[in-house]
C-alpha cells in the first residue's frame, strides 16, 4: 500500500534477479574454466536473489492461527543504508503482525544492533547509528514496544556477535517488566532532554533505575557541537541523574551524541547493570534520509 516501499522493495526485485543470475553464470564459467584447466577451485557458489514477502509468507503467516504472548525481532543490518525508512517501514511491520494476529498491541521486542565495523578515532556520521535511532523511536512511539541494547556485546569483524547469553538476559529483562508487568528495571538509561548551561550540556534520562554510573573508568563515548555543527569527542561526568557534557573547543554547545558510531566505545550505565542506549539530542540532516531534489525552471 505504500508507494514508496513498492519502489525500494518490491521494485528492486526483478534487478536482483538479474544479477543473481549473471553472478552465477560467471561462476560456472569459471569452475568449467578452473576444472578443463585441472586446478583447484573453491569459490563459493552465488546464492538466489532475496525475494520479498518470502520470509514473511512462509514463515510468520503459518502461525497466525495460534496465540502468542510476545515477538522478539532481531536485529535490522540489512536496512542499515536505508535506516531513514526504517523509522516507518519496522513500525508498518509491527502494526501489520498485530492486524493479522488479531491479539491486541502484543508486546514487540527490538535487539538493538550491536557494534560493529571499524572503530574511529574521530566523532563521524554512521548509518548503523542512524538504525539504532530508528529502533530506538519506534520504542517510544509505538505502545508496548521495547528494546534489548547490546552495546557492550559487539564485535569489529564479526557482524553476529557470539554473547548471545547476554542478548537473552536483557530481552527476558524486559518480557518480565513489558509483557508481564514485574516491577523491575528492564531498560538502560534513554536519553530525556539537554539543556545548556553556559559551555555545559545537562542531560537528563529516563530509566536511571538506581542510579547513573560510568563502568570502567571516566565516561566515555560524548561527542558535542556548537553552532557549526561540527562535533568533537567532550568530557563527560555524572551528577546525580545527570551527565554533564563539556569541551574546551566548544563555548555554545547546540547538540550532544553518544554512542554515534557503527562501532561506539561507551560505559554510561544505570546501577542496574543495564546500558544507556546511543543517542543524539540534534535533528541535523541525516546520511539515509532522502534527498529534496530541486528543480530549475526558466
Amino acid at each position: 500500500a505504500n508507494p514508496e516501499y513498492k519502489m525500494d522493495i518490491l521494485g528492486a526485485y526483478p534487478l536482483q534477479v538479474q544479477k543473481a543470475a549473471k553472478a552465477l553464470a560467471a561462476w560456472e564459467k569459471a569452475a568449467a574454466d578452473a576444472k578443463a584447466e585441472g586446478k583447484e577451485f573453491t569459490q563459493r557458489r552465488p546464492g538466489v536473489a532475496w525475494r520479498p514477502t518470502e520470509l514473511y509468507n512462509g514463515m510468520i503467516a503459518p502461525l497466525i492461527p495460534y496465540s502468542i504472548k510476545g515477538a522478539i525481532w532481531y536485529q535490522g543490518e540489512s536496512n542499515a543504508d536505508r535506516a531513514y525508512q526504517y523509522r516507518t517501514l519496522m513500525a508498518d511491520l509491527i502494526r501489520n503482525w498485530r492486524r493479522d494476529f488479531r491479539q491486541g498491541e502484543f508486546t514487540f521486542l527490538q535487539v538493538q544492533l550491536a557494534p560493529y565495523m571499524a572503530i574511529k578515532d574521530q566523532p563521524s556520521e554512521s548509518a548503523w547509528a542512524e538504525l539504532r535511532e530508528a529502533q530506538s523511536l519506534i520504542a517510544k512511539t509505538l505502545p508496548h514496544v521495547g528494546e534489548a541494547v547490546i552495546t557492550d556485546v559487539g564485535e569489529e569483524k564479526d557482524i553476529h556477535p557470539r554473547q548471545k547469553e547476554t542478548v537473552g538476559a536483557r530481552l527476558a529483562l524486559a518480557a518480565r517488566g513489558m509483557a508481564y508487568h514485574e516491577d523491575i528495571t528492564y531498560l538502560g538509561p534513554v536519553f530525556k532532554r539537554m539543556k545548556t548551561k553556559g559551555d555545559q550540556a545537562v542531560l537528563s534520562f529516563y530509566h536511571v533505575g538506581s542510579g547513573l554510573e560510568a563502568r570502567g573508568g571516566d565516561l566515555r563515548g560524548f561527542s558535542i557541537a556548537g553552532e557549526d555543527r561540527k562535533f568533537v569527542w567532550a568530557t563527560a561526568r555524572i551528577e546525580g541523574d545527570k551527565v554533564v557534557v563539556t569541551s574546551p573547543e566548544v563555548t555554545n554547545p547546540v547538540a550532544v551524541r553518544y554512542g554515534w558510531a557503527d562501532f561506539p566505545v561507551v560505559n554510561l550505565w544505570n546501577k542496574d547493570g543495564l546500558p544507556a542506549s546511543p543517542f543524539r539530542t540534534d535533528n541535523f540532516e541525516m546520511l539515509t534520509q532522502p534527498k529534496i531534489r530541486t528543480i530549475a525552471r526558466n
